[in-house]
């Protein structure tokens, strides 16, 4: 409810305003969103005029229901996880050019993303990495990893190291970092993304994301541009997000104001 609060405290300085909020539990509508504003089905989202639909709710719902908010909005998706589903990806960029929406993929926790884009966009980013590093009470795994007992881990460990796509799905509501990185470095894309989760118990407060840039080598001298970033992100004993990404989902909404039928990194 970060976001719904936000607005009805700050919107009106920014010439934003809420024109529905859904949650898939009910009840946790009841105290803070305005019965007019509150909406039971998500397919008739058209009836309600937004201008920009923000989705923080979980993967499944970009996947079913994304085609249809970017046939009346445009679309900020807060679980980029769910873009490593080839089809999803595939129907939602179709879907903005042929509406002239904007998908909107928020920066989140990742640091630099822009700049990624950039040099996708010049055809000179060769290779990046990925390695968010957080409490092992702050996973909520699926599939292969779910089977893992994160209790009895002691000391550092490496859950996972290897292609963006297969992680999503087995960490889908902690990698959305990693799946930003993916759609902003859209020559390597989700296969060519190298995401490495790392479970520490001795960070019960802090999720770190490292991220490695390389490009490509200079022609004349071999010699490779890199860039190496960590971001510290304060958080909450096993929350799934840290407390800065709150903000940085806030400022992401401001930029929506409409970029074609494209996706935009934001």
């Amino acid at each position: 409810m970060y976001l719904v609060d936000q607005i009805q405290r700050e919107g009106e300085k920014y010439n934003v305003e809420l024109a529905f909020v859904w949650n898939r539990t009910t009840k946790n509508m009841e105290k803070g969103v305005k019965q007019h504003l509150q909406l039971h089905n998500l397919e008739e989202v058209k009836e309600r005029r937004a201008d920009l639909i923000v989705e923080v709710a979980h993967p499944s719902i970009v996947r079913t229901h994304g085609e249809h908010f970017l046939s009346a909005a445009h679309l900020l998706v807060g679980s980029p996880t769910a873009l490593a589903d080839e089809d999803t990806e595939r129907r939602l960029r179709g879907r903005a050019k042929m509406c002239g929406h904007t998908l909107y993929i928020p920066s989140g926790a990742l640091w630099g993303g822009e700049d990624i884009m950039r040099m996708a966009d010049r055809e000179t980013l060769s290779g990046l990495k990925v390695t968010m590093t957080k409490h092992p009470e702050s996973f909520k795994l699926e599939g292969d990893l779910s089977k893992r007992d994160l209790s009895v881990i002691r000391e550092r460990t490496v859950l996972y190291e290897g292609p963006v796509r297969q992680l999503c799905p087995m960490a889908p509501n902690n990698v959305n970092t990693m799946a930003a990185a993916a759609m902003a470095a859209h020559t390597l894309g989700f296969d060519k993304v190298i995401g490495v989760l790392v479970a520490d118990p001795s960070l019960p407060d802090w999720h770190l994301v490292d991220i490695e840039v390389t490009g490509s080598a200079h022609e004349k001298t071999a010699q490779v541009f890199s860039v190496r970033t960590r971001r510290s992100n304060p958080a909450a004993p096993g929350a799934v997000t840290g407390a800065a990404t709150f903000g940085s989902f806030w400022s992401s909404i401001l930029v929506c104001r409409g970029h074609g039928g494209r996706v935009f990194f934001c």
